[in-house]
């Protein structure tokens, strides 16, 4: 453990130098000190992280819920639900067609779309707080969008599980998914009428057991998510943004921040533990392809959202690269396929593509503000011209 921060750290330090993004340096370090890479190995079995992996998506998903106010959830509920619909029809729809133009089968087809469709929660998250944008008025969309496909992503993950376990239960498929649906709705309204019994349950001038209190309950309810066929992360996302919107709410921000932040580098350390650079020569052409097709949906969803809430081309930029990034929920689909016997290639397949994604990802957004800059100068020039 001790040497997995520390190299997260030696590496985020040399990168911050030349303006790099920590999060790809995190998974760097897990790649070069894994089992899958020759050298010196610190953890042999990625498994043996994977609580405390799981503790830092947890605690990434908590903090975004208290940055998220309830007041903007329904204030922007139609906005952010034809936002999300929008993100979703265009990457999971991509992805679908991307899955059979492979040929690599149905099943196959099913997760890509997953795959491709989904934006990393984890990684959008660090890439708002690293690039400082949480007050920016498209970051109120882009935590929309998430929460849509968080949505999705509990039903999605409920209907899948049975096509790919070779179930022929559709009655199975819908009481999973409406469990899922069922706690979900349970959950948001705990969020919109508890907030004031939540606020006197945690109420104590006494941070220690402020801590303590406001972590038991984002571990113990992600817990009883996943127990439920919901992502424990949303689970976690909407403990915050409960007790975001109490009058402790401010005290828990800034006590959660090193948390958030020493078990953040874990989470991605522990997500390049699970790459073996050796599988990724063979996928190669097919990884740049779904890379290609990704940047090319998430530019039309970014103008799409731009759209929808009136932003310009600075904004649509923002949306798009921000949303870019693909991570947690890929892997738990490529660890779903492998489970379930499908097609060999797909997990070096989601391996490599993540990889490309969760670098390109942060350094995009990095200079989206930029893009969106030069291309609006650009089009304000050929305005000019006509």
């Amino acid at each position: 453990m001790g040497g997995a921060f520390l190299a997260a750290a030696v590496l985020a330090r040399l990168g911050g130098r030349i303006g790099l993004p920590t999060i790809p340096l995190f998974i760097l370090a897990g790649i070069l000190l894994g089992p899958h890479t020759p050298g010196v190995v610190l953890v042999d079995d990625p498994h043996e992280l994977e609580m405390l992996s799981a503790l830092g998506l947890v605690l990434l998903l908590f903090y975004l819920g208290l940055e998220f106010h309830l007041d903007d959830l329904k204030a922007g509920g139609r906005k952010m639900a034809v936002a999300g619909a929008t993100y979703l029809a265009l990457n999971v729809g991509a992805g679908l067609g991307f899955g059979f133009a492979l040929g690599w089968g149905t099943s196959e087809a099913l997760v890509l779309a997953g795959v491709l469709g989904i934006s990393s929660s984890a990684i959008v998250t660090k890439v708002l707080v690293d690039t400082g944008r949480l007050g920016n008025p498209e970051t109120r969309p882009i935590l929309g969008i998430i929460v849509v496909e968080d949505i999705f992503l509990a039903l999605y993950l409920a209907a899948l599980q049975p096509i790919l376990s070779g179930a022929d239960s559709l009655g199975a498929a819908v009481l999973d998914g409406g469990k899922a649906f069922g706690f979900l709705l349970l959950l948001a309204l705990a969020a919109r009428f508890g907030t004031r019994v939540v606020g006197t349950l945690f109420r104590t001038k006494d941070d220690e057991l402020l801590v303590i209190s406001f972590l038991g309950a984002a571990v113990f309810v992600a817990g009883v998510s996943e127990w439920f066929g919901v992502a424990d992360a949303i689970g976690a996302f909407m403990v915050g943004l409960m007790l975001g919107a109490t009058a402790s709410g401010e005290r828990i921000r800034a006590l959660v921040h090193p948390l958030r932040d020493a078990f953040g580098a874990i989470f991605f350390f522990g997500f390049g533990l699970s790459i073996d650079p050796g599988d990724l020569p063979g996928v190669v052409g097919p990884v740049l392809v779904a890379v290609a097709v990704t940047l090319v949906m998430n530019v039309a969803a970014g103008v799409g959202v731009a759209r929808v809430y009136g932003f310009g081309v600075g904004a649509a930029a923002n949306v798009s690269a921000t949303l870019l990034a693909r991570g947690e929920f890929a892997l738990i689909l490529g660890t779903m396929a492998a489970g379930a016997g499908l097609d060999e290639r797909l997990a070096p397949f989601i391996a490599g593509y993540v990889l490309v994604l969760a670098v390109l990802g942060p350094l995009a957004a990095g200079r989206s503000s930029w893009v969106g800059w030069r291309f609006a100068g650009a089009r304000s020039e050929r305005a000019g011209v006509g």
